[in-house]
């Protein structure tokens, strides 16, 4: 590990204790230093940008979940000629503005995520997903708008504004919807509240 990974380190600790709400900030800024391009307003809970990361380019307004993975190269099939060569296929990745991307995404070499499209927790995307999409799956494919999702989002029974509260307050919020009390232990239960 070298200087600047050891300093990063220690700057992600002291602001994860003290900071909390600098630290996307502060790991947005070292993903630029990578070469990462990334707009304005974005909310990236990634540190998957494995070795190419200067071919990902992010819109702005972007969220991007936690186990998100941005594969740049795929070296499966070209891969000869001993331990000193190695080749590889390369693509950019692109994620238009106003994206969502869930947890646990893999977006493959030469993606292209267009603008206002979510895409569900665990997808695999390869190729273009156009403007407005809602994608899914391994492989991911389109289901619907992303405007039609948001509409059946907004009728959902666990649908919860908690937008601006502090932790803590959200958590109040949440246990109280579901019916657990503040002693219960996180996560003993179905989605239905109560124990399960």
């Amino acid at each position: 590990m070298d200087l600047k990974q050891v300093i990063w380190k220690v700057r992600k600790r002291i602001i994860q204790n003290f900071f909390p709400d600098r630290l996307a900030e502060a790991w947005i800024d070292r993903l630029r230093e990578r070469g990462v391009r990334i707009g304005e307003g974005c909310l990236i809970y990634t540190e998957e940008f494995l070795n190419e990361p200067y071919l990902v380019n992010i819109g702005d307004n972007v969220g991007v979940s936690v186990g998100t993975r941005f594969i740049t190269h795929d070296g499966a099939f070209t891969s000869s000629g001993g331990r000193d060569s190695w080749r590889a296929i390369f693509g950019r990745i692109s994620v238009g503005s106003n994206t969502f991307i869930g947890a646990g995404c893999t977006l493959l070499p030469g993606t292209v995520i267009g603008r206002d499209c979510v895409v569900g927790a665990g997808s695999v995307v390869r190729g273009t997903v156009p403007d407005g999409m809602l994608v899914i799956g391994n492989p991911a494919s389109v289901v619907m708008s992303a405007r039609a999702a948001g509409q059946l989002a907004a009728r959902h029974a666990h649908l919860l504004d908690v937008s601006g509260l502090s932790a803590a307050a959200r958590e109040r919020a949440i246990r109280a919807h579901f019916g657990i009390d503040g002693g219960d232990a996180v996560g003993g239960g179905d989605d239905r509240g109560g124990a399960g």
